[in-house]
């Protein structure tokens, strides 16, 4: 099996950690956000490109996102998902190489990028929790909350929409708890939403919407390896028989694929396990020093935006720079912009849900706030950043 190439992607020596040291998406050619245009352009949607030049069109094309299921975890693991496994050498068109999430590495963000084909600084879904210029407060973009239109906040068409206006059979088939979210709706509508709660219902129904057409655009969804990982940690049981599980649920998929069909299975990001000590768990509303100047803490425990009081931002990136920059890459709004963290171009609108301060964390470890978030701070599993762990996602191939 051809393994994929990430020196220059995660360099043996990243130290110090220099803003431009980061190793960014490869947003244009090799992300998340360039997955559904290159499909599109595959089944003769009007406006589209192909950006991943490794796919091959097809005329029925499905994609099934395993949440929280990266590269490394599929690589680390071929006795618990021997099915994905064995087809590693088939990620990304036969190269054997995975492709990117985008930054940040969680699901509001990773979603939006699928859903819409555009990078977070253009879709303005720049994280787990970013602030809301418009009141001042903190709005969760996963849970959407606190309310606020969700057209407004991100007004782009889908690549589903878009689909389903040129003719192409546009299928969404995943729990029925998502089918009026926000977040469907402003990033994965557009055809026909099919809900259904198991996973093996969600597999032969995708299936029958393939077939349904001689062009079609089918979406599935499973949520619970992330679930487990969050919860238990990726080197849990817990989490090995979901792998295990979801490892089933793509073999069953594609022994039902109609003809002329691709598959392609992602994820919208990785998994680590971050360790339950003082150390690695670094406890913002304890520490006094990254808590000076701050007005709000956003984004997740391994990609923070730091929203600074006014005229405090550029002491706050000083102190965060000495606290944590050993172990952090962390830059100012400006730099991570210019360093192509949230994609090559940011959209007006979208600057000031960014961080005064954005921080990604390089080691395994989590700036956490025990008191504003004790669930998220409870948790075993992590996320956000860009490491190979969270950042690479596989782009498995199947084809009938």
């Amino acid at each position: 099996m051809v393994q994929p190439d990430t020196a220059a992607f995660w360099p043996d020596d990243p130290m110090p950690l220099a803003v431009n040291s980061a190793p960014v998406p490869e947003y244009g050619s090799g992300s998340l956000a360039d997955l559904l245009p290159t499909l599109a352009a595959g089944l003769g949607v009007p406006g589209f490109t192909a950006a991943i030049s490794e796919l091959v069109p097809a005329d029925r094309v499905c994609v099934f996102l395993i949440d929280g299921l990266g590269w490394e975890q599929i690589r680390n693991h071929p006795e618990h998902a021997p099915y994905l496994h064995s087809l590693l050498h088939s990620s990304r068109g036969g190269t054997g190489r995975p492709i990117t999430a985008g930054f940040p590495a969680t699901t509001a963000t990773s979603l939006a990028s699928v859903g819409t084909g555009l990078p977070p600084g253009l879709h303005g879904l720049p994280g787990y929790s970013v602030r809301n210029p418009a009141t001042g407060a903190l709005m969760n973009q996963l849970r959407w909350k606190p309310y606020t239109d969700p057209h407004a906040w991100q007004p782009h068409p889908t690549v589903f929409g878009l689909a389903h206006e040129a003719g192409v059979h546009t299928a969404q088939v995943s729990s029925p708890l998502f089918e009026t979210t926000p977040l469907t709706r402003i990033a994965l509508s557009g055809g026909m939403f099919h809900g259904r709660l198991s996973g093996e219902e969600r597999m032969d129904l995708a299936a029958e919407q393939l077939a349904a057409a001689d062009r079609s655009l089918v979406y599935t969804y499973y949520s619970d390896v992330d679930g487990m990982g969050h919860r238990y940690g990726v080197d849990s049981d817990a989490w090995r028989g979901q792998l295990a599980h979801a490892d089933r649920l793509v073999q069953r998929l594609a022994e039902q694929l109609p003809r002329r069909t691709a598959l392609y299975v992602t994820a919208d990001h990785g998994m680590i396990d971050v360790p339950f000590d003082e150390e690695s768990r670094i406890d913002f509303d304890e520490d006094w020093e990254l808590r000076a100047g701050v007005a709000l803490l956003g984004g997740e425990g391994r990609a923070r935006h730091v929203y600074a009081v006014p005229g405090a931002a550029a002491d706050v990136l000083t102190v965060w720079r000495e606290v944590l920059g050993d172990r952090f890459w962390v830059a100012s709004r400006e730099e991570a912009i210019a360093a192509g963290w949230f994609g090559p171009v940011v959209d007006e609108r979208v600057l000031g849900r960014i961080g005064d301060v954005v921080a990604a964390a390089c080691e395994d470890l989590a700036i956490t706030a025990s008191v504003q978030e004790p669930l998220e701070s409870a948790l075993a599993g992590m996320h956000g950043s860009m490491t190979p762990a969270e950042q690479l996602v596989p782009l498995i191939e199947i084809r009938s």
